[in-house]
């Protein structure tokens, strides 16, 4: 399948990619990123609305239910709260001037966002989804974005994930059943067609 993209209709969505998701997450970390940054730039170059996506919460994490496992931990160890050191997105594929970051209190980018308001109120069709991690941020904004229509592209070597195997399986027999899977690589190609 041919990959077609109208950067006027497409929107890249950088999630997740924060200083100590990065250091704490990633085996090769500098490959990762030089891929991002190099994707970012090819997108920023075609004129594709470029969002980031990162999780926080506010000082004394009122977002955080005791019921959910994953973010009451998180309320525990102190980590991306208000201030909370590590929370910045990485240097090397840092926004640039007025570009989109959402901030989110769950998994996935879309549940308590605003995040739909804006791809919609910008016209986007297509979403490129690339974060940390592959069975985490991609996996649940990736259904959701299914459910709510969008056209999805994954950027499969711009996602990564602490369990190969399961990275594995997303890309190849479980993504491919809602979005096209293809490397950053042949996105920016499409992207610059």
């Amino acid at each position: 399948m041919s990959l077609d993209l109208d950067p006027k209709t497409t929107a890249l969505l950088v999630m997740d990619y924060q200083t100590a998701i990065v250091e704490n997450f990633v085996a090769d970390k500098d490959a990762l990123l030089e891929r991002m940054a190099g994707l970012i730039a090819a997108a920023r170059r075609s004129g594709t609305m470029v969002l980031y996506v990162v999780v926080g919460f506010r000082a004394g994490y009122p977002e955080v239910s005791p019921r959910n496992m994953i973010f009451s931990t998180l309320k525990q160890s102190g980590m991306f709260g208000a201030g909370a050191g590590g929370t910045e997105i990485h240097k090397a594929v840092a926004p640039a001037g007025d570009e989109v970051v959402i901030t989110k209190h769950r998994v996935g980018a879309f549940l308590g966002t605003d995040l739909e308001m804006v791809l919609r109120a910008n016209g986007i069709e297509t979403t490129i989804l690339a974060g940390i991690a592959t069975s985490g941020v991609v996996l649940s904004t990736l259904r959701h974005a299914a459910d709510a229509d969008f056209r999805i592209v994954v950027a499969a070597d711009c996602c990564s994930d602490r369990d190969g195997e399961v990275h594995r399986v997303l890309l190849e027999k479980v993504f491919p059943r809602q979005a096209q899977v293809a490397s950053a690589a042949d996105i920016a190609r499409a992207l610059s067609a």
